[in-house]
């Protein structure tokens, strides 16, 4: 019978992850409580992840690390910006399997509710209420390739440079790694002449709906796998609300939704 641990943590997840954790600590002096085991602190931090508890409601008799001990790994790791490195490798392992499709990418974003923190601010959409926005790329089918927060009040338009200069470089099944989409799909918030022209320079064909000219009923033709994307964030139940108040924890949560809808596609 399979444990939760190793339901949450598969084993070649947990391969994937052994690979950009660092080191544990060494206590010179000797002594202390046993280190509780990283897939454990993982899966416990993936069930957090998952299911929207708190770190107090953790349930340790299944794991083994306290709510505690799981928060500060993940706060060391978040820090050491695992989680971001854990993404870029599975999408390497996608890359070389050739399963990315650069040809044809979206951007899009999604707004939530927030506690005050870092990145947040007034939601224009939600009668001005404290929020944050989840910002991402995806490629041809779907998987997102590229991931960034901001506050509720920032235009998407401003997101896009950051957003496409945040694309890391992927393996390729042939050649070098490459992190430029061949065509870029975007909404009316990002139809301005200087993301168009940037867009160019940078050999990114776009493919921006313009306002007043295109009708709302062709908008969806390329870019519904982004909105689908965004749907299967939403099985990340810590990311309904941002309860984080520093910005890199909330980003980690992210990263890891992204990082666990790379990887089912990896394991089919």
């Amino acid at each position: 019978m399979v444990g939760i641990v190793e339901r949450l943590v598969p084993e070649g997840l947990w391969e994937l992850f052994q690979r950009v954790v660092p080191e544990a600590p060494s206590r010179l002096q000797g002594g202390g409580r046993r280190r509780h085991g990283d897939r454990e602190v993982l899966a416990a931090i993936v069930f957090v992840a998952m299911s929207g508890c708190t770190w107090q409601q953790l349930p340790s008799a299944s794991f083994g690390p306290s709510g505690a001990t799981a928060h500060r790994r993940f706060s060391e790791w978040s820090k050491a910006r695992v989680w971001a490195k854990l993404h870029r490798l599975v999408l390497d392992e996608l890359g070389a399997r050739g399963e990315l499709d650069w040809s044809r990418c979206a951007i899009d974003s999604v707004n939530m509710r927030a506690m005050k923190g870092d990145l947040t601010g007034p939601n224009p959409v939600d009668r001005g209420k404290c929020g944050s926005k989840i910002h991402l790329i995806t490629e041809r089918s779907g998987l997102p390739i590229s991931v960034g927060i901001s506050g509720a009040n920032l235009h998407d338009s401003q997101a896009l440079i950051p957003l496409v200069k945040g694309i890391p470089p992927i393996c390729s099944r042939r050649g070098r790694r490459r992190r430029k989409p061949g065509k870029l799909h975007a909404d009316k918030g990002y139809d301005y002449a200087h993301l168009r022209r940037w867009l160019r320079e940078h050999g990114v064909t776009h493919r921006i709906a313009r306002k007043g000219v295109e009708p709302s009923q062709w908008l969806g033709r390329h870019r519904w796998t982004v909105e689908r994307t965004m749907a299967w964030l939403g099985g990340c139940r810590r990311l309904h609300r941002r309860y984080e108040r520093k910005a890199d924890h909330f980003l980690a949560f992210t990263s890891i939704a992204c990082t666990l809808i790379c990887y089912r596609r990896l394991t089919k």
